[in-house]
């Protein structure tokens, strides 16, 4: 029982708290204005805004047909320019508010990209270690047959990123040239 060896820690959860850490911080890091902005949009997301808009529309254009049937003047006779015009204005102010937050996620998802490409041509290079190291041992070791494995040797070569990125842009441009 006088063993100090110490069961190594996995860093996943630094790392997956260093990534929440960095969400936080982008957010924290937003504006008023912008804060303001995002919760706008987080109600008019809500479905009950789609019930309340239908209502409205509803009401108006019924109480001004009531207001005509009933041999009155209505306020926003038919075709409801006004209707129209409210509905105008709120749909560029909703554009402009999903634009605007839109701008400032779209950053967020630039980072969050990156940072998967990253950590996929990481765990590429430490595949391709792996294998290498074990090809290695299996050539060391007198009790296992030193043969020749080709797609082991091609697999233990890390990807070239550029080289990739390259083919991925002539695929597309054969494809773009066939249409």
């Amino acid at each position: 029982m006088g063993d100090n060896t110490e069961t190594p820690r996995a860093d996943s959860d630094s790392g997956v708290q260093r990534i929440s850490n960095w969400h936080a911080e982008h957010y924290r890091k937003a504006s008023p204005v912008q804060k303001y902005l995002d919760g706008v949009i987080a109600k008019l997301s809500h479905p009950a805004l789609l019930v309340i808009l239908s209502g409205a529309i509803i009401a108006w254009i019924g109480a001004n047909l009531a207001v005509m049937w009933a041999g009155g003047s209505a306020v926003d006779p038919p075709p409801f320019q006004w209707l129209q015009g409210a509905a105008t204005i709120v749909a560029v102010y909703i554009a402009a508010l999903i634009l605007t937050t839109q701008r400032r996620e779209d950053n967020l998802t630039r980072h969050r990209d990156q940072l998967t490409l990253e950590l996929g041509i990481l765990s590429e290079r430490k595949t391709a270690k792996i294998i290498e190291l074990l090809e290695e041992m299996r050539r060391d070791n007198p009790l296992v047959e030193n043969r020749s494995d080709v797609l082991a040797a091609a697999m233990a070569v890390p990807t070239d990123p550029l080289a990739l990125l390259n083919a991925i842009e002539d695929v597309h441009r054969v494809i773009a040239e066939e249409k």
